[in-house]
Parts: structure tokens; C-alpha cells; sequence
């Protein structure tokens, strides 16, 4: 009988909207870089296969968007369906992967800590049995020659220098160690100057120009997990590595060492990057 029949879920509607527009998952997963995978569970109903939260609402826009359904009212009726699900589906697995990162980081770097503990031992060693023994056995002094008669000045004395052969030279002009010199005429720019104060650190500020939900883990610990209203500005200091994610690539903004970084996507894109000393020079703005 027709009315036992159960009615059509919220994934079941999309997946009509989908054939009726005549488009595959996979045309869709090209055009949202959301995976055919995550495409399917959302035709399924199937909402543990989504990151959960904002990004799970990020992916039902998108997807109503490129069928042609109005996107503020399907992501409204997903609410409605999934009031729960929606909003913590996907968290507990990020956070693993994120931890188990983080050990194996650590763990890394204590093992290079210890390699160069057992290199400059025995380095440390040979300088000061040399140091010593030299001291020991200090060479001859020459004889000192007898020094010159004074001349007596003849003519008239140099002039004394000008204001400008005494003027100390500017600080901080010089490049820093191991940077690349600008040629001549050319001012630095600010990616050179970025990349030549990261040697041992990463300052990134994370700015958004609307409404953005932004979850950032740096050096394995959880910086920021909430919603950015425009104007608000976090700065954060990485040492190791940053994984940032961002619910609306377009509306995030980033500079590393106060040099811009370029858009990490489109519009209502959910967009994961991580960030360290020596990668991060790939996503800064060509001047």
C-alpha cells in the first residue's frame, strides 16, 4: 500500500534534484572538491560520514548550489531533519589523527635533539684538549723593532671629518643571516623579508571578512575552535607545524611574518592546510 511506504529523506531529495539536472557525483565532487564519497553519504543519509558542524552544512550548500535548490532553505530543513547529528557528527576522529600527529612530531624532534647531543660531544672535546694544549706551549715572542722617530708634520693639518664620514650607519639595514640580497635599487620584499625571519619561528595572523568558522591546532595543541566575526584578529606563533581548517575558504585571511598569503579557495569551499618553516613560503602572494 502506498501509505506504508516510508517518505523520502533529505538525502532522497537531493539525489532528485541530481537526475533531474541530468548530473553525476563525480561532476559535482570536480566542481565543490568535495569527495565522491562524503556525496554519497549525504544521499544516504548517512551523516557520520561527514565532518559534522559547520563544515557538514558548508558541503549541503554547496551541493544544493550546483543542482539548483535554494541553499539557505536546504541547509535549514538538514537541521531540521538532523538537529544533533549535524552539529557533532565527525569531531572525535579529527582530534585522533591530530593527537597521533602531534606524538609522532614530538617524537621526531627528540630524536634529532638526541643525534646532536651525541655529535657535539666529542666535537666539544677535541676543541678543548687543543685549546689547552696550545696554551701549554705558547710559540716565542719576536722581538719588538724599535719604533720609528716621529716625523715632524710638515704643512698644514688634515681638516678635520664631516657630519657625514661620522654618522653611524642605520640599524637593522643590513639582510639577515643566510637571506638573499635585494638587487641594487630594489627594496625588499615583503616575502623576503618573511622567509629571512623564519628560521626558528612562524607568526601567523588569521583574520575573516564574514562570519567563518575556523578550527586551528598549532605545535599539537588546539588554538582556535569557533566561529570569527569580522574585525576579530588571532595571532598565533608556530614552532613546528600548523593544521588549519576553515569552513569558508574566500572569507579567511592570512599573513605569515606580516607578508599576505594568497586565497586558499573558493567561496563556501571547507579547505584543510597545514603550515611549517619551510612549506609555507608556497602560499604567500606573488608581488
Amino acid at each position: 500500500m502506498s501509505g506504508d511506504r516510508p517518505p523520502q529523506g533529505f538525502g532522497a531529495k537531493l539525489r532528485d534534484a541530481r537526475e533531474r539536472r541530468g548530473i553525476s557525483l563525480r561532476q559535482i565532487a570536480n566542481a565543490t572538491k568535495i569527495s565522491v564519497a562524503a556525496l554519497e553519504a549525504l544521499e544516504r543519509n548517512d551523516i557520520s560520514r561527514l565532518p559534522g558542524g559547520i563544515f557538514s552544512r558548508a558541503f549541503v550548500r554547496s551541493y544544493a548550489i550546483e543542482v539548483g535548490l535554494d541553499a539557505e532553505a536546504t541547509i535549514q530543513e538538514f537541521i531540521a531533519q538532523f538537529p544533533n547529528d549535524s552539529v557533532t557528527a565527525g569531531h572525535p576522529t579529527s582530534g585522533q589523527v591530530e593527537d597521533h600527529q602531534a606524538v609522532e612530531s614530538d617524537r621526531r624532534m627528540a630524536g634529532t635533539l638526541l643525534w646532536l647531543v651525541l655529535i657535539s660531544v666529542p666535537i666539544a672535546g677535541a676543541v678543548m684538549y687543543f685549546g689547552t694544549s696550545g696554551r701549554r706551549n705558547p710559540p716565542p715572542a719576536a722581538a719588538a723593532p724599535a719604533p720609528a722617530p716621529a716625523e715632524k708634520p710638515t704643512g698644514d693639518p688634515p681638516p678635520p671629518p664631516t657630519a657625514a664620514a661620522i654618522v653611524p650607519p642605520a640599524v637593522g639595514t643590513e639582510p639577515a643571516a643566510g637571506s638573499p640580497a635585494p638587487p641594487p635599487g630594489e627594496a625588499p620584499t615583503d616575502a623576503r623579508v618573511a622567509v629571512a625571519t623564519a628560521a626558528d619561528r612562524l607568526t601567523v595572523a588569521v583574520s575573516v571578512k564574514r562570519p567563518c568558522w575556523v578550527s586551528a591546532t598549532v605545535d599539537g595543541q588546539r588554538a582556535i575552535d569557533r566561529l570569527l566575526q569580522p574585525g576579530e584578529q588571532k595571532t598565533l606563533e608556530v614552532r613546528r607545524e600548523m593544521v588549519l581548517t576553515a569552513g569558508d575558504a574566500a572569507a579567511i585571511a592570512l599573513t605569515f611574518n606580516g607578508a599576505d598569503a594568497r586565497p586558499l579557495g573558493k567561496a563556501g569551499e571547507v579547505v584543510t592546510a597545514r603550515f611549517n618553516l619551510t612549506n609555507f613560503k608556497d602560499y604567500l602572494q606573488q608581488r
